[in-house]
């Protein structure tokens, strides 16, 4: 029952990008067209699971045996840093569409600071090693969740006659406010 509420609080009740807003600059920034954000949402679950792994088993086998806890953000951002560039290295071998369709917004996953909160948070929240693991890629998909529908809603909105004061960041950012205000329903969940 436990890892239930873990999954759905993550996914639903409290997104990290619709109610932590952690995440933002990639969640607008990818939005744009629906399978770029789906490529982005894939790419994000792999690395935040990845760097949520690593960041455990760093904290609680180095960092807390040797009194070093007060570095942990200087070595978590070292290691998200890392995975990201093997995960850009991946992409690029393995779908070079898919990497140049992320352009620049592949590397700001190093800067996603939803990779560093889910990692940060999973420590803070005293979350055994399954625990954290499941956390992470529950957090993972919700940020994807809300990426892909906020990108079908933007794609939708470029077909729509949008006043011309509202056309580009405006509308997208009411349309994320209503996307929140929507995820709010959940709330009484979990």
């Amino acid at each position: 029952m436990e890892y239930f509420v873990i999954i759905v609080g993550s996914i639903f009740v409290s997104n990290i990008v619709l109610t932590q807003f952690l995440g933002v600059c990639p969640f607008l920034g990818v939005s744009g067209k629906l399978d770029t954000s789906i490529g982005m949402g894939g790419a994000v679950i792999f690395v935040l699971t990845l760097a949520t792994l690593v960041t455990w088993i760093i904290q609680y086998y180095v960092l807390n045996p040797f009194g070093l806890a007060f570095m942990q953000t200087i070595v978590f951002i070292l290691v998200i840093a890392s995975l990201v560039q093997m995960v850009e290295i991946i992409l690029k071998k393995v779908s070079p569409s898919l990497y140049s369709a992320l352009g620049v917004f592949l590397p700001l996953i190093t800067t996603n600071c939803a990779v560093l909160g889910v990692a940060i948070l999973t420590i803070q929240k005293d979350f055994n090693l399954l625990e954290g693991v499941v956390y992470a890629v529950s957090n993972a998909i919700g940020f994807t969740l809300a990426l892909v529908i906020f990108a079908g809603i933007r794609e939708h909105l470029d077909l729509m006659e949008v006043p011309k004061g509202m056309k580009g960041v405006p509308i997208a950012l009411i349309v994320a406010g209503i996307l929140a205000l929507s995820f709010m329903g959940f709330t009484g969940l979990v």
